[in-house]
C-alpha cells in the first residue's frame, strides 16, 4: 500500500520536538479497519485522514484516530492539520496574510487561522465548534491518587477539586498540589479505571505551582485507554480546561489567555 502522508511537529518551533503527528491525504478508498490499522502502524498520539469536505464550500473533512479507536475532536490534529492545508493550498498566500481553513469534523465545523511568520514555523488557532461541558461522575480523592501514585494531600489547590470537562473528548481534570507532586506521578494500571471513570479515561493533571513565567499552570495528560501512555501536549484537554478555569477561578468578563505548560 503506498499512500502520501506528512509527519508534523505541533506545540513547537523545533523539529523532532512537541507532539508528532501523523496526516494522510491519499485517503480514497480507505474504510474504517484500514484507517484504523494505519493509525497503530504509526502509534503517534494521534493520526489524521484528510477527506473531501460533505459541503463544497468547506475545505477539508477530517477523521482523527488514536493507535486504539477514533476521537470526534482533538487539538494538536486540527492545529497541525490546517497549517499543512494551507501550506500545501495556498503557500503564496499564506507568505502575505493569513489563511483561513474550515475543517468538517465529527464535533462540527472548526474555523481554524493559519498564519506564517517569516523565520518561525507555521502557527494555527481555532474557535471552538461547542462550549466546554461539565459533566458529573464519582470522582473519589482517595482513589485517584492510589491510581496516580500519590497521597490524598497531593490532591487539590485554592479549591480546585477533581472535575469532568469536554469540550469534544471528556477528561478527568486533576488538581495536584505542586510540581514535586507532578514529578511523582507513577500511573498504576490496575486502578486507573476506577479513578477516571469517563468514556475513555483521560486525566489531565494541572497545577497551580509552575516553571516558567507567564504560565497560568503546569500539566500533564494520560490516556492508557486511547492507547497513549502520556501524550506531549493536548489541544482538547486545553479547550476543555477553559470550562475548569471558569469554575474554579474568578475571571472577569472579557478576553482572557492562558498558556499551559
Amino acid at each position: 500500500m503506498r499512500r502520501a502522508y506528512h509527519l508534523l511537529d505541533v506545540f513547537t518551533q523545533t523539529p523532532l520536538a512537541g507532539n508528532p503527528l501523523a496526516v494522510v491525504l491519499d485517503t480514497e478508498g480507505l474504510d474504517d479497519a484500514q484507517m484504523q490499522s494505519i493509525a497503530r502502524e504509526f502509534n503517534l498520539s494521534e493520526t489524521v485522514f484528510v477527506l473531501e469536505p460533505r459541503d463544497s464550500i468547506n475545505t477539508a473533512r477530517i477523521r482523527i484516530f488514536t493507535p486504539t479507536r477514533e476521537l470526534p475532536f482533538a487539538g494538536h490534529p486540527t492545529v497541525g492539520t490546517a497549517a499543512l492545508i494551507a501550506n500545501l493550498r495556498a503557500p503564496d498566500m499564506l507568505a502575505h496574510r493569513d489563511v483561513s481553513v474550515v475543517i468538517e469534523a465529527p464535533i462540527g465545523l472548526i474555523n481554524c487561522t493559519v498564519r506564517h511568520i517569516k523565520g518561525q514555523a507555521l502557527q494555527a488557532s481555532f474557535m471552538l465548534p461547542e462550549l466546554p461541558k461539565r459533566t458529573y461522575g464519582t470522582l473519589n480523592v482517595e482513589v485517584i491518587a492510589s491510581a496516580l501514585g500519590l497521597a490524598p494531600s497531593d490532591i487539590g489547590f485554592d479549591g480546585h477539586v477533581p472535575s469532568i470537562f469536554s469540550a469534544g473528548t471528556p477528561f478527568v481534570f486533576v488538581p495536584l498540589a505542586n510540581l514535586s507532586a507532578m514529578s511523582r506521578v507513577k500511573p498504576n494500571l490496575a486502578r486507573w479505571r476506577s479513578a477516571f471513570p469517563t468514556d475513555r479515561s483521560a486525566a489531565y493533571l494541572y497545577s497551580g505551582e509552575v516553571q516558567l513565567e507567564g504560565s497560568a499552570v503546569h500539566a500533564r495528560m494520560f490516556a492508557p485507554g486511547l492507547g497513549i501512555a502520556e501524550d506531549p501536549a493536548t489541544g482538547s484537554a486545553v479547550a476543555a480546561f477553559a470550562g475548569v478555569a471558569l469554575e474554579f477561578e474568578k475571571i472577569q468578563d472579557g478576553d482572557h489567555r492562558l498558556i499551559i505548560e
